[in-house]
């Protein structure tokens, strides 16, 4: 899977492709659903998000977590490939779509990231050309950290009634929102996390261009956004040169990503 934890060790199952088969049909039994209609006529919606009768669709549910009030919004990427920001002769700017309607903690939580500067300096720790980059750790810059923005019900992966029940925030994990609809096209954006459900946090690895899609990670990782200018810059890093262990030669480093209302 795409791990938020020990990513870059031999027992990892990053981007394993041979595994992602058996992995997935055990994953999709467990992952959350999206909007669905029940046998019996009842509408159900996946976590964060309720059924509106009005407009016929799931909407923002109120609930104890501060969430975004927006249908969408967007996040700007500042994306340096060198040895330092100061030695940086070139940027590739991003713009990234977050889908707040249809993955609403997933898009919240990445908003409140860029928002708190969090991922400003980090870098792009793992790169697979043909299949994605991936950052978002802005505790160790290796696939080992990072944590959700807020609570949001989660520690580790296991629901709990209060955040004290988590012995610190860098404990927060966020649910799945995996079966939205969205799956892993070109230039979209998606949630890293373990092999077990609602451990995602704040790394994110998002799609090249030049791909067709990786459907073996639908329904299991959840797509909450899309790149929707620049996607040619996320072409050309996916292709950098890399060490054995997916790591970029020269590094990948986020300069700023700054949030914007659509």
């Amino acid at each position: 899977m795409l791990h938020r934890n020990n990513m870059a060790g031999p027992s990892s199952l990053l981007f394993n492709k041979r595994l992602f088969g058996l992995l997935t049909v055990t994953m999709l039994s467990i992952s959350m659903a999206g909007c669905t209609s029940s046998s019996d006529g009842d509408d159900y919606c996946g976590v964060g998000t309720e059924w509106d009768d009005s407009s016929e669709s799931c909407v923002v549910s109120q609930n104890p977590y501060s969430l975004y009030d927006g249908n969408s919004s967007m996040v700007t990427m500042e994306i340096v490939h060198a040895d330092s920001i100061a030695n940086a002769t070139l940027t590739y700017s991003i713009v990234i779509e977050l889908y707040h309607d249809a993955a609403p903690i997933h898009a919240d939580n990445f908003r409140k990231h860029a928002e708190a500067g969090r991922y400003d300096n980090s870098t792009f720790h793992r790169i697979i050309d043909d299949f994605m980059i991936q950052g978002g750790d802005f505790e160790n810059n290796d696939g080992t950290g990072g944590y959700a923005s807020q609570w949001y019900g989660y520690c580790n992966g296991e629901a709990k009634s209060d955040s004290a029940d988590c012995s610190s925030t860098t404990e927060f994990t966020i649910p799945d929102e995996a079966d939205n609809g969205y799956t892993h096209l070109p230039c979209m954006l998606s949630m890293a996390k373990t092999a077990n459900p609602n451990t995602g946090g704040s790394q994110f690895f998002i799609m090249p261009g030049d791909i067709t899609q990786h459907s073996w990670l639908d329904g299991v990782h959840t797509v909450f956004g899309k790149v929707i200018s620049g996607c040619e810059h996320v072409t050309t890093l996916s292709e950098v040169a890399t060490e054995s262990n997916d790591r970029p030669v020269v590094p990948v480093i986020i300069v700023s990503a700054t949030v914007s209302d659509s």
